[in-house]
């Protein structure tokens, strides 16, 4: 069993299942990337490296939604 803490929420994958990339999570998460940063283990990835960076079982993903309004 695989896992990514997202937001300080566990999430437990069976083998295989794990999301692949930022990218990957994200569609899986229903979140559109235009309107997010991440955080990986408290490093900021650049929206353009999304689709190009991996994770792996146990690391933390903070991710940050712009919402319009005020």
């Amino acid at each position: 069993m695989n896992t990514l803490k997202v937001n300080g929420e566990n999430y437990s994958y069976k083998d295989g299942e794990m999301p692949k990339t930022i990218a990957d999570l994200l569609l899986s998460l229903g979140i559109d990337s235009a309107a997010v940063v991440a955080e990986l283990d408290g490093n900021i990835i650049e929206k353009a490296n999304f689709p190009k960076t991996k994770l792996q079982n146990g690391q933390t993903i903070e991710l940050v939604r712009f919402v319009p309004g005020g």
